[in-house]
């Protein structure tokens, strides 16, 4: 048997954009979360790097532009955590990998440096996520005028991404000597 050929060392660039996409990835808010709470099931880090390596790969072959970039985070997202972006934070994000391609291709060693300690300070914390609260209202009103349908009012407001669940707390229950839960009396109306 003849022997093996070792493979040839992977491409510096590519090693410092792999580094760059990774810190970029675990900077992202939206993707910090889907990790944080296994949104991707238990296996939701491991989703992070295959979404960083697929990204990787489409710059090895034919670099993609920014819009291809964010299509494909945002197609990953949907596939791999069943998330819809809808915060333009995926635009920034494509737009800092493009980044990170330019500084790996001009050898900026202190740019992927920035990204990571970036990344790195936030190892540990704890992202809040909440719920939305639904009322069974989605915001849309059918005023058909008559007007002109390809005329429609734009909000230029962003909407409200997140509010969080008002918590009510229950009294602690009070045992009597017999182990008996004393039943306690509720905030009534007040009597007139």
């Amino acid at each position: 048997m003849p022997p093996a050929v070792p493979a040839p060392p992977p491409d510096p660039k590519i090693v410092l954009f792999a580094r760059g996409v990774l810190a970029i990835l675990n900077a992202w808010p939206v993707l910090r979360i889907a990790v944080q709470e296994s949104w991707g099931g238990p296996n939701a880090a491991a989703k992070r790097s295959w979404i960083a390596s697929t990204l990787v790969d489409a710059f090895e072959t034919d670099p993609p532009d920014q819009d291809q970039v964010e299509d494909i985070l945002l197609d990953s997202m949907v596939e791999e955590f069943d998330v819809e972006i809808e915060d333009g934070s995926s635009e920034t994000v494509a737009r800092d990998i493009i980044s990170a391609w330019k500084a790996a291709c001009d050898g900026q060693v202190d740019f992927v440096l920035r990204l990571e300690a970036d990344a790195d300070r936030l190892v540990g914390r704890q992202l809040e996520s909440f719920r939305m609260r639904g009322n069974g209202d989605d915001g849309w009103e059918d005023t058909d005028d008559g007007s002109n349908e390809d005329e429609m009012d734009v909000d230029d407001r962003a909407p409200p991404l997140m509010q969080p669940q008002s918590v009510e707390r229950k009294p602690d229950s009070i045992i009597d000597d017999e182990g008996f839960e004393l039943v306690q009396k509720g905030r009534g109306r007040p009597r007139n």
